[in-house]
């Protein structure tokens, strides 16, 4: 089970997307089918979107086109951003942008406040969990033969090098050892260290081998499966890191259970029978749900919205909508219930009135505002290049969109680098200026592209010269079938005899 400042963490990476599109421009949508896209002043075609996908070598799928269509909206509403000089940093522009990054950063410091006390320092039961074996520790030498040889012989010659190796080897030059002669490459330049570990994570003959030596003792060379080890037990103090992180974890996991039960205990949580229904739609389309006060679930703080998962979704990474698409109808009360909780931590954080200081928040303005300048850069939509070039605002709104229309083509094409718009970027822009994807030109858009793709493949085969060699089955050069009688097999190095003159019947 995941804890929730796991969750939230996982989701940090990406903040805040949400569009905003009032209901006459979707009508205005979807009556305009040959339209797949709008995005403030520029439009984005059937034809053009189509033309883009079936050129080139990328997917034709409904997935892909949909999200190209929806970098096309990014990318020009930067364009148009930008035309106007706008760095998208007005109060409640940024204050809705960085909700995400916000919210997760006062639900990690509210978790980290509440699991200071699940696990100390070195408590005194973790030198006596070493010294009997419930975790252990371990630095070894191995000595490997030569890729697929099994042979007694080199086995033998390995075997009498550790022994070499073991006479002149003390717990304080084992380490130099290992970095020298060991062939194990991911332990070898930590000095053999292999970390602290369960039991059962080994093999057999390793594992017993280390069990039978005491803290700060060198085994004699042990074979197993990969060739022969030579195994030193490092003394508690020199593993005690290690140990503590160990032992620490799973204590620190068992407090996290303990904690979630605690939370599940007292949500007085209820899926609504009609829940799963609305997720799908949310997933499918989380913009048109930003205001649907759609009850999901309740719980203790309150009703768990269609807006509110949809306000969520935007946290998360862009795939996971599709994930939930296609997740059985079992998977998904799981997953709000998992939402559900990092809305019960956020609560307790409200509670708590845990913030971000001055500090905190100055990083992410920052943050937020070198993202801005550098999707402008990469795009060449610059607003000092436009103001320099056009004088008038629709003029620059002409030249950003050419840009990115260009741009757009030579990233199709392979020649320009994606250049991924970040989640609170997306969230401004979409905030701020008018946008919208419709599903029906998307879905005119998928066929045509499809279309196109099929006539480029047809042209390019056509194209391709005739094999000088005659594949199995097939008719080799000037052989023909008899008069009422089968084709004549031929294969590489077959003859024509008796077959007819090419053009001649």
């Amino acid at each position: 089970m995941p804890r929730p400042a796991v969750v939230l963490a996982c989701a940090a990476a990406a903040a805040v997307a949400a569009l905003t599109a009032c209901k006459g421009f979707k009508d205005a949508m979807t009556a305009h089918v040959d339209i797949v896209a709008r995005a403030g002043p520029q439009e984005l075609s059937v034809t053009r979107l189509a033309t883009l996908v079936g050129d080139s070598k990328l997917p034709t799928d409904r997935e892909f086109v949909h999200q190209l269509a929806g970098i096309w909206v990014d990318y020009q509403l930067l364009g148009h951003a930008a035309a106007q000089d706008d760095s998208l940093n007005a109060p409640q522009v940024v204050d809705s942008a960085l909700w995400g990054l916000v919210t997760n950063a006062r639900a990690k410091k509210w978790f980290d406040q509440v699991s200071k006390s699940w696990v100390g320092g070195d408590t005194v039961g973790y030198p006596a969990a070493y010294a009997s074996g419930k975790v252990l520790s371990a630095r070894h030498i191995l000595l490997t033969p030569p890729p697929g040889d099994t042979s007694a012989k080199t086995s033998d010659s390995l075997h009498r090098k550790a022994v070499a190796i073991r006479t002149e080897l003390t717990p304080s030059n084992f380490a130099s050892a290992a970095e020298k002669d060991s062939k194990d490459p991911g332990s070898a330049r930590r000095g053999g260290d292999l970390g602290a570990f369960d039991r059962g994570q080994m093999v057999a003959p390793f594992e017993q081998a280390l069990l039978a030596l005491k803290p700060g003792e060198i085994s004699q060379p042990v074979h197993t499966q990969f060739g022969w080890h030579i195994i030193y037990r490092p003394t508690y103090a020199e593993a005690r890191d290690q140990v503590v992180r160990k032992l620490g974890a799973s204590t620190m996991q068992a407090a996290e259970s303990t904690y979630i039960a605690h939370l599940d205990g007292a949500s007085n949580y209820h899926y609504m029978s009609s829940g799963t229904a609305t997720v799908r739609a949310v997933t499918k389309d989380p913009d048109s749900h930003k205001t649907d006060q759609t009850t999901i679930a309740t719980y203790a703080g309150g009703n768990f919205t269609a807006a509110r998962l949809a306000r969520w979704m935007s946290l998360f990474p862009p795939q996971m909508r599709g994930q939930l698409q296609a997740a059985p109808d079992s998977q998904v009360p799981t997953f709000v219930r998992n939402v559900v909780r990092n809305e019960m931590v956020v609560r307790q954080a409200d509670s708590a009135k845990v913030t971000l200081d001055s500090a905190e928040m100055s990083t992410l303005r920052q943050t937020y505002v070198q993202l801005i300048t550098n999707d402008w850069s990469q795009l060449g939509i610059d607003p000092k290049m436009l103001a320099d070039s056009v004088k008038s605002e629709a003029g620059r709104d002409r030249l950003a969109a050419a840009h990115v229309e260009d741009y757009l083509s030579r990233m199709v094409a392979m020649t320009a680098r994606y250049v991924d718009v970040a989640q609170p970027v997306e969230q401004a822009l979409r905030s701020k200026y008018e946008a919208e994807i419709n599903e029906a030109g998307v879905d005119r858009a998928v066929a045509r592209a499809a279309e196109i793709r099929k006539v480029a493949d047809s042209a390019r085969a056509a194209k391709q010269p005739p094999s000088a060699v005659p594949l199995p089955g097939s008719a080799a050069p000037g052989a023909g079938a008899a008069p009422g009688g089968p084709a004549t097999p031929a294969g590489p190095g077959a003859r024509s005899s008796g077959g007819a003159a090419p053009g001649k019947p």
